[in-house]
């Protein structure tokens, strides 16, 4: 969890870091009038990412493990690399330890699904998400149902969550495991409410032998990520919202807790050039810096929500408890996502983007939504500054001075 009690501070001594950063992205730097904050949704990307793609692309490309001649040796190199270039980026330090390369989060949670398939038998229960990604509730239910069209029987229980903080409800989780359960899927961080969900009280409440799946698309390349502080069975990630190319993401495995995990069926031709952007990301993250990336989205986070809540008729989604900008406890990490009570949100998200400010403006994936559970999401990276925060304030403003 990324804590900033005085957010300002933090912006004005990280700014000039910021600025050369924010620079290294064309993208970003070609367009000055426009304020991309939908970075939840997928990340812009540095221009050492596209060199590296570029460069492989231009020098070595061929498809791995297909041939053995040089550039085909090199390419199977450069994805056996990978591999260990992700553990160490996720602070892996065991031996057992196994990273398969998949189409994206998505993907990577069906893959944990279909290897769990195995597993189950009648009469197991898991234990999900009923109010994250749909990425992370269909595949298990999914799972359900299938095994039950083969006979057997598995219970799907909803993960408690503690309606005043939004976390998961560690001190529920304890009456819902029992000796049939076999499977907990958690988020690390909510794609709508920022909020990192505390997944190390999950393993204390859960116990030592249950299998627990991590999503960590809106956590990897947007802070700090350890699997040698988080005893979580699986981790899986997107390479597009970490500042990779799209169609590319990882299935971390601990191979501690059943047996050895594999992608399922013929997995054919990897994306080559997303797990090199995806080696090359990592190494960007970390020349900048997890930390200072964390501290400075928090910020950002922080001003964003300290400003709304001090406009009439806007409700900012999640803990009420770290709304100011002062709070003691500021748990958005880089998503803040809000309402207005008499401006629909998808109307308030065309406004902005008429004000070219581009932000995702709908029930954002989350489970169990509806469209009239629409909401504005703004999400930022490295890349955002201040005074893109303060536009998104003003245009609020303005809405509050003309909704009827």
């Amino acid at each position: 969890m990324t804590t900033v009690t005085n957010p300002n501070a933090v912006l004005d001594r990280l700014a000039g870091w910021q600025q050369q950063l924010r620079a290294q992205f064309p993208i970003i730097a070609n367009n000055p009038e426009l304020a991309y904050l939908d970075s939840a949704a997928t990340s812009q990307k540095p221009q050492a990412v596209l060199d590296a793609v570029t460069d492989y692309l231009t020098t070595a490309n061929a498809n791995a493990a297909r041939g053995s001649y040089p550039w085909a040796t090199a390419t199977t190199a450069h994805i056996e690399s990978a591999r260990q270039r992700v553990r160490t980026a996720l602070g892996d330090t065991g031996s057992d330890s196994g990273v398969e390369f998949v189409d994206g989060t998505s993907a990577g949670l069906r893959a944990v699904a279909g290897w769990l398939a195995d597993l189950l038998v009648d009469g197991d229960e898991i234990i999900v998400p009923f109010g994250d990604h749909e990425a992370n509730l269909r595949p298990w239910l999914d799972l359900r149902d299938d095994l039950s069209r083969r006979g057997i029987r598995v219970t799907v229980l909803p993960m408690p969550v503690d309606p005043a903080s939004g976390d998961y409800d560690h001190r529920a989780l304890p009456s819902l495991i029992s000796e049939r359960t076999r499977f907990i899927a958690v988020t690390h961080v909510h794609h709508v409410f920022g909020a990192d969900m505390n997944v190390h009280r999950v393993r204390a409440a859960a116990g030592p032998e249950v299998l627990i799946c991590m999503d960590a698309a809106q956590s990897v390349g947007h802070r700090p990520v350890s699997v040698a502080e988080l005893d979580v069975d699986f981790l899986v990630f997107s390479g597009h919202k970490m500042l990779a190319l799209p169609g590319v993401g990882a299935v971390w495995a601990r191979n501690r807790r059943g047996p050895r995990f594999a992608v399922r069926g013929w997995t054919g031709t990897p994306n080559t050039a997303g797990i090199i952007s995806l080696t090359s990301a990592f190494d960007w993250l970390d020349a900048a810096g997890p930390a200072d990336i964390g501290a400075w989205t928090s910020a950002l986070s922080a001003r964003l929500t300290g400003g709304l809540t001090g406009l009439e008729g806007v409700r900012v989604l999640g803990c009420q408890n770290s709304l100011a900008a002062a709070a003691p406890v500021q748990r958005r990490e880089s998503i803040v996502t809000f309402r207005h009570a008499r401006v629909r949100s998808d109307d308030l998200g065309f406004v902005l983007a008429d004000e070219g400010i581009m932000v995702r403006a709908d029930n954002h994936c989350q489970a169990g939504r509806r469209s009239e559970d629409h909401a504005v999401r703004v999400s930022v990276h490295i890349y955002n500054i201040p005074e893109e925060i303060d536009r998104v304030l003003e245009v609020v403003r303005r809405c509050e001075g003309t909704a009827s």
